[in-house]
């Protein structure tokens, strides 16, 4: 069994507090240094597949405000919350934008979405800085002034200029690789905090 497949402490630690992945911890993380979320926010997230980071939201919403999460795949979340929806499919596909806009505006949109990895770092890094672009201008329409945006980044390229791009919309921008990332992991999240405040 690889380093990677191997239950490590905060896979453990996942399974034992009934959260889909241990990723959660990476946004427990950045919750704790920025808070970003608070009761009766509403939210979107983006890529939320298995569903730890919904998981963590809903829990952070205390059955006020609402979630709104996407993903081609299904969650795997275990009850329903009243405070939350989910739409299967492309998050850039019109049909979707148009579900997302009836919602709008979100104060915090996180995204922990990641494009499909060849083992190629420039290829995968290159295709990470399109998705996240892509993210960036749709939190433009998506996010009410003051609002959060949380993206995941590879590391390796020009993420930088994406970092440049935040600065524009959002009075603080901060990069975090939380200490649940996993040493070889070449991933960073980039925090925007207050869009369109100076």
């Amino acid at each position: 069994m690889s380093t990677r497949n191997k239950p490590d402490f905060y896979a453990l630690r996942a399974k034992r507090e009934g959260y889909p992945a241990r990723s959660v911890y990476k946004l427990e993380e950045i919750q704790q240094k920025y808070r970003i979320i608070s009761p009766g926010m509403k939210v979107l997230d983006i890529g939320a597949s298995p569903g730890s980071w919904s998981l963590f939201v809903l829990k952070r919403l205390k059955g006020a405000g609402h979630l709104v999460a996407v993903d081609l795949e299904s969650l795997q979340l275990k009850k329903s919350h009243r405070n939350f929806t989910f739409f299967q499919g492309d998050v850039f596909s019109q049909e979707i934008v148009n579900k997302l806009q009836q919602f709008a505006p979100f104060n915090c949109i996180i995204s922990d979405a990641a494009p499909g990895t060849t083992g190629n770092r420039t290829i995968d890094t290159g295709r990470s800085y399109s998705l996240v672009e892509e993210i960036i201008t749709m939190a433009k329409g998506l996010l009410a002034e003051g609002g959060n945006l949380v993206v995941k980044v590879f590391q390796g390229g020009d993420e930088s200029q994406l970092m440049d791009q935040m600065r524009r919309d959002f009075a603080m921008v901060k990069g975090l690789k939380p200490k649940a990332c996993r040493k070889e992991s070449f991933e960073t999240y980039y925090v925007g905090l207050q869009k369109g405040m100076e």
